[in-house]
């Protein structure tokens, strides 16, 4: 599904990212691993198109999509391409179920359809009750799976996790890794996941070990 070879990225003079190559399939579960200032993350939003490397490709589906022009690959991006962060980015003046429906109405989805689709997510969340909540009024664990809820909205090839359960508690953390795995045995869901948590690591279909920016090890569990 997903394809990066000879990724290269500089920021200045430090050689962030040096000639990486990589593959993610559909309903794949990949956890890239590594030390602080590795280049996980930079990888993370390269793969997703949120940043540019300065060689190399990415191709989803035998589509180089670093050639697309930046309308289109902003298109491109809110069909095919969910993201997750470590502390949500729910915007906080929308409700829960305003949050989700948002990507899908920036599509071009009809209000009715942006709708169901967020109340059938938020519902497969167990959130059913609090649709009409504002981030502030929800806890850490229900804000995290809105903002998963909100990734799915438009039926992503691919969600990219950044350190997903960094903030959670540890009871959080279990339910939103039970909840990765079951989006995937069910939705057939692939995720990408930037994660120094060894309980998600241990459970994904593949880790990713890179190290001063090259891959070191990868390798199926």
């Amino acid at each position: 599904m997903i394809e990066a070879k000879g990724i290269n990225k500089y920021y200045g003079q430090l050689h962030v990212l040096r000639d990486v190559s990589l593959s993610i399939g559909r309903k794949e579960i990949v956890s890239i691993v590594g030390r602080s200032g590795a280049g996980k993350t930079t990888l993370l939003q390269i793969l997703g198109t949120l940043d540019t490397p300065d060689s190399g490709m990415v191709k989803y589906d035998g589509q180089d999509v670093l050639r697309l022009k930046e309308r289109d690959l902003a298109h491109f991006r809110n069909r095919n391409i969910g993201f997750v962060f470590q502390f949500h980015q729910l915007l906080p003046e929308f409700t829960a179920l305003e949050n989700v429906m948002i990507p899908a109405l920036i599509g071009g989805d009809k209000q009715s359809e942006a709708h169901r689709r967020a109340m059938e997510l938020l519902d497969f969340m167990g959130l059913a009750d609090r649709v009409e909540h504002k981030p502030e009024q929800l806890s850490g664990g229900e804000r995290q799976r809105v903002a998963v809820a909100r990734a799915l909205v438009n039926h992503p090839a691919v969600v990219f996790a950044d350190e997903p359960s960094g903030s959670l508690d540890n009871e959080n953390k279990a339910e939103l890794h039970r909840l990765f795995f079951k989006l995937r045995d069910e939705l057939q869901q692939a995720f990408v996941i930037v994660t120094h948590d060894e309980m998600l690591t241990r459970g994904a279909d593949r880790i990713i070990h890179i190290d001063d920016g090259k891959i070191v090890n990868d390798s199926a569990l």
